[in-house]
């Protein structure tokens, strides 16, 4: 009998051999069952290769940045909107809003000035700054998204200036020890494996140089073993799990940072990008959206994959998923994580949980549940976990619900708080008798019977 795990590890085989990669460390991590591991190949230096073996995982390191940035937006340090030249002294493009570098969109060129690639030697903070007025917008802001390793290394020491300190000792303080993200680190240690470049027209694989970023190592300098990035992963998808009190970062923040602000190919949309994080729909034949989030890496010698899933039939809770390898070239790694997601929610679904009765609604709202009508259609108004709903009566099943929060001063007034007009209110009309007759859902008239616009009741025929 072939067992899911059976399955993932030849998954994880077959791409290390198509792929040519020297060494492949893969795990999976989800809330109800224990890590899955796997590794392939060797190290190509004298360490073993196992689940320790430290790989540099490039641009993931770009969702620390984003998190790091988000912290000092909650503790009211900055405003996602504020030119970053409010914070940094810079001697050009201070009028970049902190949003915009997040997002890619704020237009800045690639790369820091030179040709960083050609001498590997990335420039100093004090550098990098001096060097802001010889860079190029290369777009106008906000005109598409235009991938800028510069403009995470600028955000990078925008949080080291409000923390007080290195953006690394900021990292380290902030997000990996209380994540227990140990083996996570801008420095590779003992125990990394070496990153090559295979030869497309034969089986050698060169060692590539080692590098430093510089300043540029709030966009791509950690390295870090595949169960650390696993678990990364599901706390971007499902922050609760493994950060419960919002010690790192509110649930509502990476909500927030989920949410695509711009496509990443406008002929494909195949993904989007939110606030430092990709966003990956993935084919389902659900009508539930099943979305893959986190980030991939290359850095000379070495690629990554780092995501968490959400949403779909068999998705279990703080399922996060890293693919590590070391080999410039080997493409199926970028894949490799998606893949195993997916075969894992078919293969080894999460338990389903049984439904148990909850308390009744509240008895001034009881008038409200069921069926209404606004704008022509129909509306199912219920009460669930605690919290008033609204779906569209004919909405595909895996549409979430509008969910509204009572306002403490206003009993009759509710504010939506997620799904459909979200941010908008709910407002309840009543009659003398106390009975709800009518609402205003973001000010559109909601009625028990069918009405156009002009009050014509169908059922009453007037």
């Amino acid at each position: 009998m072939i067992t899911v795990n059976d399955r993932l590890g030849r998954m994880v085989r077959q791409a290390q051999a198509g792929g040519r990669v020297p060494a492949v460390s893969a795990a999976l991590h989800r809330a109800d069952r224990p890590l899955w591991s796997c590794t392939v190949g060797d190290t190509g230096n004298d360490t073993p290769l196992g689940p320790e073996t430290v790989f540099r995982i490039g641009s993931v390191t770009k969702t620390f940045t984003a998190v790091l940035v988000m912290q000092c937006r909650d503790d009211g340090l900055l405003d996602l909107d504020d030119p970053i030249g409010r914070h940094l002294d810079l001697p050009a493009h201070g009028e970049l809003t902190i949003r915009r570098l997040l997002s890619h969109t704020a237009g800045l060129q690639r790369e820091p000035h030179g040709d960083v690639w050609d001498s590997l030697r990335a420039p100093g903070v004090a550098e990098l700054l001096a060097d802001l007025d010889r860079v190029e917008r290369v777009l106008p802001t906000g005109r598409r998204y235009h991938y800028s390793n510069l403009g995470m290394a600028l955000l990078g020491e925008l949080v080291a200036r409000l923390r007080g300190g290195s953006w690394a000792e900021v990292l380290a303080e902030r997000v990996l020890a209380p994540l227990g993200l140990t083996a996570t680190g801008p420095t590779p240690g003992d125990r990394a494996a070496t990153g090559f470049l295979v030869d497309a027209y034969s089986d050698e694989a060169h060692p590539e140089p080692p590098t430093d970023f510089g300043a540029v190592a709030p966009a791509a300098q950690l390295w870090s073993t595949a169960s650390d990035m696993a678990r990364w992963a599901a706390f971007l998808a499902d922050p609760v799990a493994l950060d419960p009190t919002g010690a790192v970062l509110a649930p509502a923040t990476l909500d927030e940072m989920r949410w695509p602000l711009t496509t990443t190919d406008e002929t494909l949309w195949a993904a989007g990008f939110g606030l430092g994080l990709i966003l990956v729909p993935q084919p389902q034949p659900q009508p539930q959206r099943v979305l893959h989030v986190g980030h991939d890496g290359a850095m000379p010698g070495f690629l990554a994959a780092v995501y968490g899933r959400r949403g779909g039939d068999g998705t279990a809770g703080a399922m996060g998923c890293a693919v590590l390898g070391s080999s410039g070239t080997g493409v199926p790694v970028f894949e490799l994580s998606h893949q195993l997601l997916a075969a894992a929610a078919e293969h080894d679904p999460a338990d389903v949980e049984p439904w148990r009765p909850g308390p009744p609604a509240p008895d001034h709202l009881r008038g409200v549940l069921g069926r209404w009508w606004g704008e022509g259609f129909e509306y199912v108004f219920s009460w669930h976990d605690g919290a008033l709903r609204a779906r569209g009566a004919d909405d595909p099943a895996g549409r979430p619900p509008a969910v509204f929060a009572p306002l403490a001063e206003r009993p009759d007034v509710f504010r939506t708080v997620a799904g459909r007009e979200v941010g908008e209110l709910l407002r309840l009309t009543r009659d003398e008798r106390g009975v709800v007759v009518r609402m205003h859902w973001a000010t559109y008239r909601f009625t028990r019977a069918q009405e156009t616009f002009d009050r014509y009741d169908f059922r009453a025929g007037s």
